[in-house]
Formats: C-alpha cells, sequence, structure tokens
C-alpha cells in the first residue's frame, strides 16, 4: 500500500468545493480545506505508485477550481 498527501492550490474562494468533491473519490482517506500556500490537504493511498499516480492525474486533477498539485508520497524510515 502506498499513501500520499497531495497539496493543492485551487481557484480563490474554491477551497471547500474541492475538498467536497475529492473526498468523494475512491483512495481518499482524507481532505481538508486549509490555510497558507496550499488550499486542501489531501491523504490518499492506493495499491502501488503507478495507481497513485493515476488517482492523482485521472481523477484529482480534473476536478474543478484547482490550479496546482504537489504529491508527497509517505515514507517510512
Amino acid at each position: 500500500m502506498v499513501q500520499a498527501y497531495i497539496l493543492i492550490q485551487t481557484e480563490v474562494g474554491k477551497a471547500a468545493a474541492v475538498a467536497e468533491t475529492i473526498a468523494k473519490i475512491q483512495g481518499v482517506t482524507q481532505a481538508e480545506d486549509v490555510t497558507g500556500p496550499y488550499d486542501v490537504i489531501v491523504r490518499a493511498e492506493a495499491r502501488n505508485v503507478d495507481e497513485l499516480g493515476k488517482l492523482v492525474v485521472a481523477q484529482i486533477q480534473s476536478v474543478r477550481g484547482i490550479t496546482r498539485t504537489l504529491t508527497c508520497p509517505i515514507v517510512h524510515i
């Protein structure tokens, strides 16, 4: 299982709607609108890195109102 945080920037005033939409996507375990340089932080999981990439590119990045994403895979050192 691969897990990651996805940091999202949105259009002005769209953070809550983006977080609500993303929270419904399979593989997303949490989506919160936040303050700071990013507007939404998502925690997601997938079986492998390829599936995580598909989740981000095909499903999350296609949500209206998103301007930029940064995917941060979780590592256990």
